[in-house]
């Protein structure tokens, strides 16, 4: 299937460049270096690729061979003309932040973090990318009593709030994206949800600048729906950035190819995207399998593009059904969009339209033709 750049699909280092390393086993594939994968991502029809900085610029290297290897990415980029969707710093890797970066209780850790980020910032304005995403993979807690989450909280906030002032200070054309997880691999995450969030970037100095990065696999994994959370997102003005995979409820972090797991589920994230005019990239943090060798990677890169396409064009279909349109009239899905009460509300009018309840009761919304359809239309028999 053939994939166009306009589609904004973009691919991290860190999934591409995967070497099949799990808890139980060593790496199964070769490493690869991020210049080639630039060259083979623009083959296949990317528009973009995502970073961590350590992806590109091992810890500890001196300046030189850093701005060596920056180039070298930079000039890769420039002759395939990808673009950068969205930087990020790894502040989970290290020892250092064992006991989490932003909300670590020593005070030192804290400081490094916020100055390694400013690092990473700098690299990701250099190349051009759009968001900034934070993940706070160790920003969490095993043991609930060695960390007071109101002063974690606090912490967290004091350090967007400094990112964002040297963002702003530095004249850098980038927005921040919080990326929520409920756990792992600390055993609880704060902000663990798009909720949780969403309301934490309410209280920062710039709110306006952050927004939220949802992934498939972690709202998922907590058992909640995707689609709802990317709907809150959209609905919250706040979808910067985000991230698709597979994933199956109650496991551990899968990563699996987009649309490897729950069809469905991808089918309605896909409809509701494309529906609400997202234009920012179709972000895929997702890892190959770890059986395959370095071929398969780009089967996996390919099996991504094409299932996200095909369930765009699925999506099209669907709501150019005649019977589709019926479905959604039975159901009273265009009434949800009028307002329930138009002009001023009198209270008296509402209070007697309380004794319509017993027979408001005998509706039915006909969920079931209608989800029917939509199941029909996913196995290609409408």
């Amino acid at each position: 299937m053939t994939t166009a750049p306009e589609s904004r699909f973009t691919f991290g280092l860190w999934t591409v460049n995967n070497p099949g390393r799990d808890p139980f086993g060593d790496a199964t594939r070769a490493p690869v270096d991020p210049v080639d994968s630039v060259h083979r991502l623009a083959e296949l029809g990317a528009w973009g690729v995502s970073l961590h900085d350590n992806d590109l610029v091992p810890y500890g290297v001196s300046a030189s061979e850093r701005d060596r290897i920056v180039g070298r990415f930079q000039a890769a980029l420039t002759s395939t003309g990808l673009g950068v969707g969205m930087a990020t710093t790894n502040l989970f890797g290290h020892p250092a932040f064992k006991d989490g970066a932003f909300t670590a209780n020593d005070r030192r850790v804290r400081r490094a973090a916020i100055g390694k980020a400013m690092q990473s910032i700098d690299l990701g304005a250099e190349l051009g990318a759009e968001v900034y995403v934070f993940w706070g993979g160790r920003e969490g807690t095993e043991a609930g009593v060695a960390k007071d989450p109101r002063d974690a909280l606090e912490r967290y906030r004091e350090a967007i709030n400094l990112l964002c002032a040297y963002v702003r200070e530095q004249g850098y054309d980038l927005r921040f994206a919080i990326e929520p997880k409920p756990n792992e691999p600390r055993g609880d995450i704060f902000l663990p949800t798009v909720g949780h969030a969403l309301h934490f970037i309410s209280t920062l100095e710039h709110p306006e600048m952050v927004g939220v990065n949802p992934e498939v696999a972690h709202e998922t994994m907590a058992g909640l729906s995707f689609h709802h959370g990317v709907g809150q997102a959209l609905w919250a003005d706040k979808l910067f950035h985000i991230d698709l995979n597979g994933q199956r409820i109650g496991r551990y972090d899968q990563d699996f190819r987009f649309g490897a797991e729950d069809l469905k589920e991808a089918f309605l994230l896909v409809r509701l995207l494309e529906r609400a005019g997202y234009t920012g990239p179709r972000h895929f943090d997702a890892h190959p399998y770890r059986n395959e060798n370095p071929d398969g990677v780009w089967d996996f890169v390919r099996g991504c593009m094409d299932t996200y396409r095909l369930l765009a064009e699925r999506a099209v279909h669907f709501d150019g059904l005649a019977e589709v349109q019926a479905a959604l009239a039975h159901a009273s899905v265009p009434e949800l969009h009028e307002p329930t009460v138009v002009g001023a509300a009198d209270p008296e009018v509402l209070k007697a339209e309380a004794g319509q309840l017993d027979a408001l009761a005998q509706r039915g919304y006909y969920n079931e033709a209608l989800d029917q359809l939509l199941t029909e239309v996913l196995l290609g028999a409408r």
